[in-house]
């Protein structure tokens, strides 16, 4: 995982924002997936903030990770 140069500024990618987050200004994660096989993550509420940058092997276990502690 990489901070900061998560996303560069002549890069736009496609953000989506989590089904698990509400539009009543709780948790809001969005998603975006970079080329080639990285993914990006962000707080929409501060879209223009640092993201975090997954490469293909971390966000795999982040999200099975995830899903284990459900």
């Amino acid at each position: 995982m990489n901070r900061s140069a998560a996303v560069s500024q002549n890069h736009s990618p496609t953000w989506i924002k989590s089904s698990y987050s509400s539009g009543e200004g709780g948790e809001c994660v969005e998603v975006a997936a970079l080329a080639p096989t990285d993914t990006a993550v962000r707080d929409s509420k501060r879209p223009y903030a640092d993201a975090l940058r997954f490469t293909s092997g971390a966000w795999s276990g982040l999200v099975t990770g995830l899903g284990r502690s459900r």
